[in-house]
């Protein structure tokens, strides 16, 4: 069984910058991949960014040039740095994770709300 604590979500104006975290209750080492959903309000929750255990990076094609994901391996952590924030980008983001022993098994976080307005 896994873990993700997130945190760092609210209330931002357009144009502005927030950033989110993921802590994982296991070792970086057993991680396969970590990245970050999200899911607004009647639509399909969608990938935004994901890092792999090689350093592969993808991001969604909306936010390529605004967010940026890393991980802190010491703390079994991952970042979503948001900046030029939209009000399209507000919806729930979801933290998400595979183990390279399970690659079949999602696990997720409990969700936070990222909401973009004037």
């Amino acid at each position: 069984q896994v873990q993700l604590v997130e945190s760092g979500g609210g209330l931002v104006q357009p144009g502005g910058s927030l950033r989110l975290s993921c802590a994982a209750s296991v070792s970086v080492f057993s991680i396969y991949i970590m990245g970050w959903y999200r899911q607004a309000p009647g639509k399909q929750r969608e990938l935004v960014a994901s890092i792999t255990n090689k350093d592969y990076i993808s991001y969604v094609d909306s936010v390529k040039g605004r967010f940026t994901i890393s991980r802190d391996d010491t703390k079994s952590t991952v970042y979503l740095q948001m900046d030029s924030l939209e009000p399209e980008d507000t919806a729930v983001y979801y933290c998400h994770t595979r183990l390279r022993r399970q690659p079949g098994l999602d696990y997720w976080g409990q969700g936070t709300q990222v909401t973009v307005s004037s």
